[in-house]
């Protein structure tokens, strides 16, 4: 069964030979490029457009048309490519449509040899775009998957090539331009013979803006049949001409149309029957909700996810405490009536009391399972989708990672499941910026078998829950605009920050001592009063040369050991007034550890986020107030993915630099 992939989704490639089939309203421009394992494009050579259109592995049409065949050997592509672009783009030619938005959405598709479709995506979404990457072939660890793209850019084919890092972008544009109209001036017509007509390409500028043609005009199109027996052949030399099946007398569908307006539908979807209704539920698709971007709408199916978890295990709940309601009614009467509390009467009055409890518990069991084997499969598709930032940490996403050139939406805290659900886990996400701080709980949390980890163990852990935290907002941000400062007033956590301090992401060493707390709650302070008064002032443009205004995390280790009265002060300072102008905070501390403070602390504890390095039921939605269970995301057991990502996000800091 053929994939339709949803923008951003990937899907792998079961051959190395396959076509690209492009279908839209109105003719277009299809092309590629080839670009190396750093994503981009080093010359115009490693560009197939109508002008050029083969290079070994890779062969485009010479013309623009409504319907395309691309020819993709992957085994053939030299050994230096891993990554193909397709591209379609609207012919700068009067007449012609000016932006994707103002026609029918066009489409993609990977089929086999022999026409067996692989996987589709239909390019949704588009306005003013008039070039659009549509599909990206890429290797990932010796095999070639599939993605849809579905990037437009406004400014054509120039803007597209530029964007991929090609030199001399607006000249290659107008060489593919100049080759599409030469294209169209081969577009003859071509005199019936033995029977047999053949049709022209549809022209570069698409019908008469009057809506029709004259009558014997090279571009009137042979009205098309029935497509069961008529092949339809695209690229190469001859991609002009089509053939199609003989004109059968008193067929009105062979007949030409002088006069109409031309028809550019695909002859195989036009005289098709719609399909038939699905039986069951309609399958998932990653990115189904509500959004401008991809990202956004990952991020409300995520909460959307959520929201239904929580009311069905609610129906759910509610079910089961009307039962035993109901059981216990029925039970008091037996025994209230003296007639009924004794011998067989009694005994089968509570046996049908029991069975009916138990037919409905069985009955509201069955609708839950039904929703979460729905949510499961949602989950299933969805999770291979996310990007880094939403994603776990054993998730393949990761190891193609780049450092981003904009921040995301959001970024994961850990999973969330209920007692109902043990196996479904639903992302925890969180906005960003961050609208208020964490707090990592290093204090005893019972375990499942309702024993206490080792302290000291669990210290370390709670710290390295928030190492990786640190590097997932690290790697949420673009380069040099994400800064991350720890204070370890005892140096007793060199061992779990050890990935930052080896990787020099962080923005200066560890401060240790009561010196170093207060030098760096002092510049922050500072930096927050700063950037406050020139905020509230109107005089942005005041602030200090060098003054750094990119984002930080600030970590804190056990607090609050090492820490006087004038630090905590500064602390919950930066914790309230902080996050409005960059300044995150993030403890790793036993709440028990402060109970000296008395109620002084208090406010501080409440206005952060209490997260747990062990698995712990201390969270609650807003609608139905369930406990959840919150797991942080942790690195799989000898997986080098927070090495890599770091030394990618310390690459990148030094070339900003």
């Amino acid at each position: 069964m053929a994939a339709e992939l949803t923008r951003g989704q990937n899907h792998p490639l079961p051959h190395n030979r396959i076509e690209i089939r492009i279908s839209a309203e109105v003719p277009v421009t299809a092309g590629a490029t080839l670009a190396d394992d750093t994503g981009l494009v080093r010359d115009a050579g490693r560009v197939i457009h109508p002008g050029a259109p083969t290079l070994p592995g890779v062969e485009v049409s010479r013309q623009a048309a409504a319907e395309h065949r691309l020819a993709v050997d992957l085994d053939a592509l030299p050994e230096a490519v891993h990554r193909v672009s397709v591209l379609i783009a609207l012919p700068a030619a009067p007449g012609g449509a000016h932006r994707f938005g103002a026609v029918a959405a066009p489409r993609a598709a990977v089929t086999g040899l022999d026409g067996t479709e692989v996987a589709g995506y239909t390019l949704v979404g588009l306005d003013a775009e008039t070039a659009v990457v549509a599909l990206e072939l890429y290797r990932r660890q010796g095999a070639w998957k599939i993605r849809a793209v579905g990037q437009g850019y406004a400014d054509g084919l120039t803007a597209l090539l530029t964007d991929q890092g090609l030199p001399r972008a607006a000249e290659l544009a107008g060489e593919i331009e100049a080759a599409v109209a030469r294209g169209a001036a081969r577009a003859v017509p071509v005199p019936t013979d033995g029977g047999r007509t053949r049709r022209t390409a549809a022209p570069v500028g698409g019908p008469d803006p009057a809506g029709s043609t004259a009558a014997g005009s090279p571009y009137d199109v042979q009205a098309p049949g029935d497509a069961t027996d008529r092949p339809v052949r695209s690229g190469g030399p001859d991609a002009a001409l089509d053939d199609v099946r003989p004109a059968v007398s008193g067929d009105p569908a062979a007949a030409p149309s002088p006069g109409g307006p031309v028809d550019y539908t695909h002859p195989r979807r036009r005289r098709a029957a719609p399909p038939a209704p699905a039986a069951g539920p309609v399958p998932p698709v990653a990115g189904d909700a509500v959004g401008w971007s991809l990202d956004e709408r990952l991020y409300n199916q995520v909460w959307g996810m959520f929201e239904d978890l929580a009311r069905s295990t609610a129906a759910y709940r509610s079910a089961v405490d009307f039962a035993e309601s109901r059981m216990e009614k029925e039970l008091d009467q037996v025994l209230a009536d003296p007639r009924s509390r004794l011998g067989s009467a009694g005994d089968g009055a509570r046996e049908a009391a029991r069975a009916r409890h138990a037919q409905l518990v069985e009955q509201a069991r069955a609708v839950l399972d039904r929703d979460l084997a729905q949510l499961t499969a949602e989950s299933e598709v969805v999770e291979p989708a996310l990007p880094p930032a939403y994603a776990r940490w054993d998730n393949p996403v990761w190891h193609a990672f780049r450092v981003p050139t904009e921040p995301p939406m959001a970024v994961r805290l850990g999973d969330l499941h209920l007692p109902e659900s043990e196996p479904l886990r639903v992302p925890l996400l969180a906005r960003l910026p961050l609208e208020r701080g964490l707090w990592i709980d290093s204090g005893p949390v019972p375990t499942s078998d309702g024993g206490l980890p080792d302290t000291a163990e669990l210290r370390h852990l709670a710290l390295h829950t928030a190492v990786l935290l640190a590097a997932r907002l690290l790697a949420a941000h673009p380069a040099g605009e994400f800064g991350v400062q720890v204070i370890d007033p005892a140096g007793s956590g060199a061992p779990a920050l050890a990935p930052l301090t080896e990787a020099g992401v962080l923005a200066g060493p560890p401060a240790t001592g009561a010196a170093g707390v207060a030098d760096v709650l002092g510049r922050l302070t500072e930096r927050v009063d700063l950037v406050q008064m020139a905020v509230r002032g109107g005089a942005a443009d005041a602030l200090p040369p060098g003054l750094d205004l990119s984002r930080h995390l600030l970590i804190v280790n056990e607090f609050p050991h090492g820490f006087d009265d004038r630090a905590v002060t500064r602390l919950r300072y930066l914790a309230d007034e902080g996050p409005a102008v960059g300044v995150h905070l993030l403890l790793v501390a036993d709440r028990e550890d402060a109970a000296a403070y008395g109620p002084l602390l208090d406010p501080l504890w409440r206005s952060l986020m209490r997260l747990t390095p062990v698995p712990d039921d201390h969270l609650a939605d807003p609608w139905v107030g369930h406990a959840w269970t919150y797991e942080p995301c942790l690195v799989p057991t000898g997986s080098p993915v927070l090495q890599e990502v770091l030394r990618q996000v310390a690459i990148a800091r030094t070339k900003r630099l």
